[in-house]
């Protein structure tokens, strides 16, 4: 009866250590980073910032949306050439 005990304990330890250990990643979607973009003009625009503040914002603000313009640049050729894969195996098709 003691043993059992024990194991249930173990058990309940060993869940709670791995619960514990595992940490939960949080991710930002394309839409989310552009959204946040958004508020960050919005607020330079309604004077949210100090004087001071604007230099590290606006660099914040320019990296975010250079890389939402190279995300989109990417999936936008990524989107082409798998349209002009399927065209060219369309082609190839009617030849034979």
């Amino acid at each position: 009866m003691t043993d059992e005990k024990t194991v249930s304990s173990e058990e309940t330890v060993d869940e709670n250590f791995t619960q514990e250990e595992t940490p939960v990643v949080q991710t930002l979607s394309l839409q989310e980073l552009d959204q946040i973009a958004q508020v960050i003009d919005l607020a330079s625009q309604r004077g949210a910032f100090r004087g001071g503040e604007l230099q590290p914002v606006g660099a914040l603000y320019n990296k975010l949306v250079s890389f939402l313009s190279s995300v989109k640049a990417q999936q936008e050729a990524a989107s082409e050439a798998s349209n002009n894969d399927a065209e060219s195996a369309g082609d190839t098709d009617g030849e034979e």
